[in-house]
C-alpha cells in the first residue's frame, strides 16, 4: 500500500522552497500582474510511473492555497509519453514560483518508480522480490522509497535503526576482537527485542551456512555469480531468508532471480535511477 506521511511532504518542501524561492522569486513578482491567472498540464515526455501526485499538491497548496492541482490519473499508474497527468490552475504567480521545485521532485519519485517497475518486471515469474538500499539522496529518502513501493519493488530497512545488518567491516573488526560470525549473530540477537531481524553479509558458501547455522533471520550473498547463489541458496535450505546484492544489472538480475533467492537488492533503484522527462506546459 502507498503511503507518505503528510508532515514528511511538508518538510521536503518547506526546504526545498526556502532553498529555490527564498525570501522571492525576483522573475516572476517583477514581471507578472499580481491579478494574472494561469492553468497548465503535467506532461510526460516519455513512458513512466508516475509517482509524487501528493508532493506536487503540497508545493502548490504552500505557495499559493489559491492553486488547485486536478490529478487525471492515479499515482502509480503507468503511462506513454505525450500523457497530461495533472493539471494546475489558479494565480499565475504562484505557479510560476512552484513550478521548480514542483518538477524536480515530480520528475526525481517518478524516475526513482520507473526504475523499480523495470527491476521488478524482468524478475517476474520468479519468486524474487526487489528490494532498495539506504543509497538514497540524504533528505529525500521518505520520498524515494515511496517511490520504490509505487513502482512495485519492497523496501529493505529505512535507516540503521529498524533493523540489523552485520556487514563486512562489521564483521571484520569483530574478527581482530577475535570474535567470529556466529558470536556476532549471538550478540546481535541479545541486544535487540524479538520483533528485530538479523541479517548477515556473506561473501562464500561457507559463511552462508555459518550464519544459517547461527540461526540469522536472513543472509546477504554479496557479489556472488548465479552458480554460487544456487549453491548458498541449497547450503542455507529454508533456515533463513537469502538476499543477493552487489553490482546487479537489468542484464543479469533474471540470472540471480532464477538461482532461487528471496530477495534481490539493488542499489541502482535510487542512486542511479535518472529524473524522468515531465514539463509543466502552460494552456491557453
Amino acid at each position: 500500500m502507498l503511503d507518505l506521511s503528510p508532515d514528511v511532504i511538508r518538510d521536503v518542501v518547506m526546504r526545498a522552497m526556502a532553498e529555490d524561492i527564498g525570501a522571492g522569486d525576483l522573475s516572476t513578482l517583477g514581471a507578472i500582474p499580481a491579478s494574472a491567472r494561469a492553468e497548465a498540464a503535467f506532461v510526460f515526455r516519455e513512458a513512466g510511473v508516475v509517482c509524487g501526485l501528493p508532493v506536487l499538491r503540497a508545493v502548490f497548496a504552500a505557495v499559493d492555497p489559491a492553486l488547485a492541482l486536478t490529478a487525471l490519473v492515479a499515482e502509480g499508474a503507468r503511462v506513454e509519453g505525450g500523457a497530461a497527468v495533472a493539471t494546475v490552475a489558479g494565480p499565475a504567480r504562484g505557479l510560476l514560483s512552484g513550478e521548480r521545485v514542483a518538477l524536480n521532485l515530480f520528475q526525481r519519485m517518478s524516475g526513482v518508480a520507473t526504475m523499480a517497475a523495470r527491476y521488478v518486471e524482468a524478475v517476474a515469474g520468479t519468486k524474487a522480490r526487489i528490494l532498495d538500499t539506504r543509497k538514497t539522496t540524504p533528505g529525500l529518502r521518505a520520498l524515494e522509497k515511496y517511490a520504490v513501493r509505487a513502482g512495485g519493488a519492497t523496501n529493505h530497512r529505512f535507516g540503521l535503526y529498524d533493523g540489523v545488518m552485520l556487514k563486512d567491516n562489521h564483521l571484520a573488526i569483530l574478527a581482530a576482537q577475535g570474535i567470529g560470525l556466529a558470536e556476532a549473530v549471538r550478540r546481535a540477537r541479545a541486544a535487540v527485542g524479538p520483533m528485530v531481524r538479523v541479517e548477515v553479509e556473506v561473501e562464500s558458501v561457507e559463511q552462508a551456512a555459518e550464519a544459517a547455522e547461527a540461526r540469522a533471520d536472513m543472509v546477504l550473498l554479496d557479489n556472488m555469480p548465479p552458480d554460487q547463489l544456487r549453491a548458498a541458496v541449497a547450503v542455507v535450505a529454508g533456515r533463513a531468508l537469502t538476499e543477493a546484492s552487489g553490482g546487479i544489472t537489468l542484464a543479469t538480475i533474471r540470472a540471480v532471480a532464477e538461482a532461487g533467492v528471496d530477495y534481490i537488492s539493488v542499489g541502482a533503484l535510487t542512486h542511479s535511477a535518472r529524473a524522468l522527462d515531465i514539463g509543466l506546459d502552460i494552456e491557453g
